[in-house]
This record gives structure tokens, C-alpha cells and sequence, in this order.
């Protein structure tokens, strides 16, 4: 079992001065250089190691011992330190504080490429330690780089809750390129202000709002606090693992690789195909019996932390799963079905960059005494946009001058919806979307998981807000086909954990996000879990022991907690009503393979300017393997039926839609009116919206334009009971469009309201547009999976297609069998 309760070095102020590292016969000493970064390393940067020895590199100083190779620093000034390691095979690296034997920094991946970085103060003796593990070759390239931090005044952080009283009130904050959080209500949201400028935008906007966390900084540094007496206190926690403190990367890192020695056979180590922005591995777990053949047809869970950079307890929650279902198998009878009967696939940290950047600011103390840029409450990866300007591109991820702000919103960038007004269009925004659809690393190595194996069920980790929240992601899509069964799962996991389950777009529209593409694109079941009511790490003790076990005053309290969440989601994986399944007999040693390839649109892309533009087509192709053992077989699958974007719930049309309306522009120009449309300045207009049988009305979209974005209308649509019932406020463009799915039969008055200064600019033309239902046949798209048999020795014998639908079970027969032969 693997459990640290060993409290971390807090370096102090960091200045603004770059260090030197130079090298003599094994020390290594820092001095001070002005203006730029340099590489140290001992001899010529190339260490050895005789021998290998199976070590955990960051447990404690190791030297002189086997294995190990040791470099001593003394630091002379405050400073980021970096340091790489490459090596063949396994190696490890680690940093200590010399004084205490406190860690530092460090990397501990699967492999030998390690990249490690933490905070320096100045006088502080510290020890470089590699260390080369089994499989691992006799040498590796060791190099050090520091470099000063930029400083400068920082304002408060904060965190406020905005007053959105409607669907048109949270479109217009979102456009405002605030720090939106994940938590919010039907009339609210909340929001993280770095500072003034922030707070005037709110104002400036008319947005009314109090204050929850007056300063972040200052409650950050109190459940450090916390989290210290706890550790020092608490010799091991109720969670499964243990643990008592969050971790760091290296943390996570180093248990995967020891629980995959300690549990050979139901554990493989994962390496995902791309490196991060910087370099790093991204790094996880397989678990199940046998757990080598991924070709098992066993269903699979994937369970997954840190998309965004800030939320520790995303990994940890994630990362106590794996020790849940590990511990328990062989004891517990629901975990041991849950390791024999499907496959749990573990990926603590996404955002391995962003994630080192927010942790090790933590880690340093006070994160805004060192940067003018808050790293500690980052949200992104460390991508830099072809958006970004010169005077930004420069520096290291945690040390530039766009700061906190470099970076692509990872839950923005998969294609599912990519491009639309849930997301940013501005390199700068926190909700950035990408350059392009799956453009970053971390994305595609997910798109990549998803799309080689069967993942027939998924939950991506975040904080906060208490929610269990499935597709869609943007309102006016409406629910899938499937939602009775979703809804209904969704709430069997909330029933454990106490959060409210609810559709994405009800907390507001988001594009981009991890669900709306795996579940849309593959057919399987994808949530968020918005662990905790009110930060992004809270206390250790509050954000995951009790959020993961259902304890103290959680909302999960006496139910059960994530884990029992969790479980509700494994059981759903192991039910054969929630994927498709196909049987049959194969060879042994003969491979069968299914795989279909088809494009997809994002939503029309939304451009810097406000304009709009063509949706982006993007190919996916799923694939996965079958390894026949001989005889009879059972592959769980996903269904053939891929659940696509346009026409849930439809219906063939029993009448026409109903003639256009338009609207005709009266003289002058309303006052601006920042209050209820229906008081106040506005232009309004009655129409009539018929039912059958004359006209069938699917949807009914009332819509209005003008010459520039930088005037602002807004629309509202209100029913003769004088309810708003569509609205359309988005800012940063030049129309607006609000859909009516399914209006009823009546008289409704839209509102044409003069956001800000359009004095100048009046709009151009307005009116509504209806359009049929959409066809039921256009519910999803059924798609044959091409099943392919193929011999040992590369020959393929046979191949056919398959359709197979969610909860069918269709049986092959022979499935090596010649088509002639059938």
C-alpha cells in the first residue's frame, strides 16, 4: 500500500532575478545571472548507473545507494527550477531540500523521459537524484534549467456570484470572457475575478453580484494550513489508499507504477500516445483480471481527472478508484465482479502541464507572491494559440507574460459542438476553445483512447458545484433518444453522492466538452461530476476524504459518496442493457477487428469578430480488436446506431410549417435598457404561431440583425402569459437567434432591446422563420461496424458487416466463416 503523509517544503517570495547552475566534479552551484535561463547539468550532462534498483525515487535521498546517481545545489537566489531526465527504458528523478529531506520536485513516469519543476528559495541545499529502475539502460541525460520569475504588483482574486436571472443573462457573462466556474443555479453563476478590471467589466455590463471568497489567496493559504495539521495529525485517512494530502504529479506517477508491481496481473501501465505541450507523458492505469490483453472484449469504464488545471480533487477521486476496486477485489463481491467482468481504465491528470503548473504554485505558498499572474487558480494547458501575439509567446508555461491566461480550455477543444457560443474564440479567455478542433495533445490523446477501445462508459472529474451533468452540452440540441436510460443512470449515481443530475446546458451552454463528442460520435455514456459545493481545492480532508466516502457534512453524507457513485457507474458497465454485445466462435490466436470510419460537423464556428461561419468537418474512425482464445466469445461493444447531433425526438411532419414573418423596422432607435425587456425602451412585435392541422411547427426561430459587432441588440420572446420563453443575448456579434423546439399554439411578442449603443446602428432585419419536425429516421445514424477476421499469420480470412444496437445481444455463429460460406 502506498501512503505519504510527509508535508512539503513552502518556499517563499520569489524575485526577479535568473540563476546560473554551474557545474564542479558532481555539485552543482547556483549563482545569480540577470535575464535569462541557463542548463547545468554534472559532467556532460550524461549520468550512469551500474546497477538498477526498483526504488520510489521520491520517497527519501537515496545516495551512494544502488541505482541512484546524485548532483547537490545550492540555490543563492529565489527561482523556478527545472529539471529533465532521458534515459531508455525506466528512469526516475527526483528533487530534495537538503536540510529536511523534504521533496521538492519530481517526475516519476512509466518510461525515461521525466520532467520535473518546483520552486527555489535562495541559500536553499538541494539534492538532484536519479534514479534508474529495472529495464532501464546504464546511462541518461540529466540537465537542470532555472530561471527567475516574473514579479510585479497582483491584484485580489475573488470569487463572486453573478445574478443571471435567465438563459440570455448567463449567454450575455459568458461573452464578457470572464473566469467562469462550473457552479451555478438557475439565476446565477460563479465567478472568479482576477482583480479590478474584472470587476468593472461586470459592472460595466450591468451584472449585479456578491461576493463569495473575498480572497482566494488568503483562503488558499488558510487550507494549506488546514491541510498541514491534518497530515501531521491524521496517520492514515479512511480512503483507500490512505493518503492525507493531495498529490502531485510525481505522486501519481509513482503509485501507478508501484501498484502495477504490486498487482501484476490485474494491472497495465498506460502511456498515452501523445506527449503534453511541454514534454511530459501523460500517464494511467488498466484494471481488470489479465489485465495485459486489452483485446478482452470486456466493457470498459474510463474514469478520469484534471481536464482543467486547478481542480486537484478531479485526480484524486479518480486516483482513489483504482486503489477502491484493487483493494477490494477478492473481498468485496461487487468489486471483484466489477475486475473480472469489465476493464476500469484510470487517467488521474489530463492536463498534466496545467496541472503541474496550478500544484507546485500551491505548493510554493502563496501563489500570488510570486507571479502577478495567480498560477495556482490556472485553468488551461500550456499551448500558445497562433492567436497569440509576439510579446506573449515568450517563457516557459510557468513563467510568460500572458501568465495564467497562456493556454486552450482542454473541455473546449473535442469537436462535439466545437466552435459555438460555449466557448471562447480569444486566445486569452479562460474557456479558450483551440486553434481547431482536438488541436491540443491532451484531447487527442483522449479522442485516441476512446476511439481504439470500446469505452462503453465514462465519467471526466471536475470541481465544483455538486452536479452530475450528462449531454447535451448547448440547450437548443435537446435530448438524446437514449435520455430515459441516461437520465435515469445519471441519477442513480446522484442518489449516492447527494449532487443534482441534470443536462450540461442547465448550469449554461458549453461546446467542445468531452461527452457531448465520445457519446455523440460513439454511443457511449459519458457524465461530468462537479465535485464539491464551493472551490476548486478545498481542504484535503473536506474536498476528498469526505467527498469520495460520503462523509462529514458533504451532500453525500450517510449515502455513500463518489465512491458509491462510482460503483453505480461500474455496475452499468457490467450491464449488457447499457452497450451491445456480440457472440459467436473464433479460432484461437485469430484476430477479429471492427471499425467504422464517418465524418462529423462542429457547430457553425463563431469567429474573434462575432461573426459566424461554416461548421468544420472532422473523421473519426473507431476501432478495436477481439483476441479469440477459441471457441465461444463475448465482446461487449458499442451500439451500431451512433447517436449524431441533429433530430432527436423526431416525428414526421403532418402538416407544412408554417409561411415566414417578417418584421418591419419603425422609425428611430429605442434607449438602451439594461432591465427587463418587457418595461422599459424596446421595439416589440405580436405574431401568431398556428398548430395543426393547418401548419405542424417543429421549430419556430425568431431572429434579428445589424451592421457591426460592436453594437449590441439582445431579443426576447415572450408568450401571452407573459413569460419569457426565448431570448437571444450573446454579445460580440452581429445577430441574434432564439429557437422555440415544439412552440405551442398562440400569440407571442418578441422584444428587440438596445443593449448598448446602437444609437448608430440599427438593426437591419428580424422576423421568424419556422421549419418542420425533424424526421424520426433521423434520430441517429445506423452504421454497420466492419468486423474483419485475420489469421495468425497477418492473413485476412473474412470480412462482414455488423449492425447491433444498444442493449442486443447479436450472436455471429462462426465469425471467421467466408461470406460465400454463410
Amino acid at each position: 500500500m502506498i501512503h505519504s503523509t510527509t508535508s512539503r517544503p513552502r518556499p517563499g517570495r520569489h524575485g526577479q532575478r535568473a540563476l546560473l547552475a554551474t557545474a564542479t566534479a558532481g555539485t552543482l552551484t547556483l549563482g545569480v545571472l540577470v535575464g535569462m535561463p541557463t542548463a547545468a547539468s554534472g559532467a556532460d550532462g550524461v549520468v550512469s548507473a551500474a546497477k538498477a534498483a526498483a526504488r520510489d525515487c521520491q520517497a527519501a535521498p537515496a545516495e551512494g545507494k544502488p541505482g541512484t546517481v546524485s548532483r547537490s545545489l545550492t540555490a543563492s537566489a529565489d527561482g523556478l527550477l527545472r529539471t529533465s531526465l532521458k534515459g531508455s527504458g525506466d528512469w526516475d528523478v527526483a528533487v530534495f531540500d537538503r536540510a529536511d529531506g523534504r521533496l521538492v520536485s519530481a517526475s516519476a513516469g512509466f518510461g525515461g523521459v521525466e520532467l520535473a519543476s518546483g520552486f527555489v528559495t535562495r541559500g536553499q541545499q538541494l539534492l538532484v537524484q536519479a534514479c534508474r529502475q529495472p529495464g532501464g539502460s546504464t546511462k541518461a541525460e540529466l540537465m537542470t534549467n532555472v530561471q527567475a520569475i516574473a514579479g510585479g504588483p497582483v491584484d485580489t482574486l475573488s470569487v463572486v456570484e453573478v445574478q443571471t436571472s435567465d438563459r440570455g443573462a448567463k449567454q450575455r457573462l459568458q461573452a464578457l470572457g470572464l473566469d467562469l466556474t462550473e457552479h451555478g443555479t438557475d439565476t446565477t453563476v460563479e465567478v472568479v475575478l482576477h482583480g479590478k478590471a474584472d470587476a468593472k467589466k461586470l459592472e460595466d455590463a450591468g451584472f449585479t453580484y456578491t461576493t463569495e471568497i473575498a480572497d482566494l489567496a488568503a483562503k488558499s493559504k488558510k487550507n494549506r494550513a488546514v491541510d498541514e495539521d491534518y497530515a501531521e495529525t491524521t496517520p492514515r485517512s479512511a480512503l483507500p489508499s490512505g493518503r492525507t494530502e493531495y498529490r502531485r504529479l510525481a505522486d501519481y506517477e509513482a503509485e501507478m507504477k508501484a501498484l502495477a508491481v504490486q498487482y501484476p496481473d490485474l494491472v497495465k501501465p498506460l502511456t498515452l500516445p501523445n506527449k503534453s505541450i511541454e514534454g511530459r507523458e501523460v500517464h494511467g492505469i488498466e484494471i481488470t483480471t489479465n489485465a495485459a490483453n486489452t483485446a478482452d472484449g470486456k466493457p470498459v469504464f474510463l474514469n478520469m481527472g484534471v481536464h482543467h488545471a486547478r481542480e486537484w480533487p478531479s485526480a484524486e477521486h479518480a486516483m482513489e478508484w483504482a486503489y477502491d476496486v484493487l483493494t477490494g477485489y477478492g473481498t468485496d463481491p461487487l468489486a471483484t465482479q466489477v475486475v473480472e467482468g469489465s476493464r476500469t481504465i484510470v487517467i488521474p491528470v489530463v492536463n498534466v502541464d496545467g496541472f503541474t503548473v496550478s500544484r507546485e504554485a500551491g505548493e510554493a505558498g502563496d501563489a500570488a507572491s510570486f507571479t502577478t499572474f495567480a498560477y495556482e487558480y490556472k485553468r488551461k494547458n500550456c499551448a500558445i494559440s497562433a492567436n497569440t501575439p509576439a510579446s506573449f509567446r515568450t517563457g516557459t508555461c510557468e513563467n510568460n507574460n500572458a501568465g495564467r491566461l497562456r493556454g486552450t480550455d482542454p473541455n473546449r477543444n473535442y469537436g462535439g459542438f466545437w466552435g459555438g457560443p460555449g466557448a471562447s474564440a480569444t486566445w486569452s479567455s479562460d474557456t479558450y476553445r483551440g486553434d481547431a478542433p482536438f488541436s491540443e495533445p491532451e484531447i487527442q490523446n483522449v479522442r485516441s483512447l476512446v476511439s481504439t477501445r470500446q469505452i462503453t462508459n465514462l465519467i471526466t472529474n471536475h470541481t465544483y458545484s455538486n452536479l452530475v451533468l450528462r449531454v447535451p452540452g448547448v440547450y437548443a440540441t435537446r435530448p438524446p433518444l437514449e435520455e430515459p436510460q441516461y437520465k435515469a443512470l445519471g441519477d442513480a449515481m446522484a442518489s449516492k453522492n447527494g449532487y443534482t443530475s441534470q443536462p450540461s446546458w442547465a448550469l449554461y451552454d458549453t461546446t467542445g466538452s468531452t461527452e457531448d463528442w465520445s457519446f455523440f460520435n460513439t454511443g457511449g455514456f459519458g457524465f461530468t461530476f462537479e465535485i464539491g459545493p464551493d472551490e476548486f481545492h478545498p481542504p484535503f480532508e473536506q474536498g476528498v476524504v469526505n467527498e469520495y466516502l460520503g462523509l462529514g457534512d458533504t451532500a453525500g453524507a450517510g449515502k455513500g459518496g463518489n465512491r458509491a457513485s462510482y460503483f453505480e457507474m461500474a455496475k452499468a458497465t457490467l450491464d449488457k442493457s447499457f452497450h451491445s454485445t456480440l457472440t459467436g466462435t473464433a479460432p484461437a490466436g485469430w484476430d477479429l477487428d471492427i471499425s467504422k470510419t464517418f465524418t462529423s460537423e462542429t457547430s457553425p464556428v463563431v469567429q474573434p469578430n462575432g461573426t459566424v461561419g461554416a461548421p468544420i468537418e472532422y473523421t473519426d474512425t473507431l476501432t478495436s480488436s477481439y483476441d479469440s482464445k477459441g471457441g465461444k466469445f463475448t465482446w461487449a461493444v458499442n451500439p451500431s446506431t451512433r447517436p449524431v447531433v441533429a433530430g432527436r425526438y423526431g416525428r414526421d411532419a403532418l402538416a407544412p410549417a408554417q409561411p415566414s414573418v417578417v418584421f418591419e423596422n419603425p422609425a428611430g432607435v429605442p434607449g438602451i435598457n439594461r432591465d427587463d425587456p418587457r418595461v422599459g425602451a424596446s421595439e416589440s412585435f405580436k405574431f401568431t404561431i398556428g398548430a395543426l392541422p393547418q401548419f405542424d411547427n417543429g421549430t419556430a426561430t425568431v431572429s434579428m440583425a445589424w451592421g457591426s459587432a460592436a453594437t449590441d441588440w439582445d431579443l426576447f420572446v415572450v408568450n401571452s402569459d407573459d413569460q419569457i420563453v426565448g431570448q437571444s443575448a450573446q454579445g460580440g456579434t452581429n445577430r441574434e437567434d432564439a429557437l422555440l423546439i415544439d412552440p405551442a399554439a398562440g400569440t407571442y411578442t418578441a422584444y428587440l432591446v438596445n443593449w448598448a449603443g446602437g444609437a448608430t446602428n440599427d438593426w437591419t432585419s428580424a422576423g421568424v422563420a419556422f421549419a418542420n419536425p425533424l424526421p424520426e429516421l433521423r434520430t441517429g445514424i445506423k452504421e454497420a461496424w466492419q468486423l474483419t477476421c485475420t489469421k495468425p499469420n497477418g492473413q485476412v480470412q473474412s470480412t462482414r458487416d455488423v449492425v447491433v444496437d444498444r442493449g442486443e445481444t447479436l450472436d455471429l455463429g462462426n465469425a471467421c466463416k467466408k461470406a460465400k460460406e454463410q
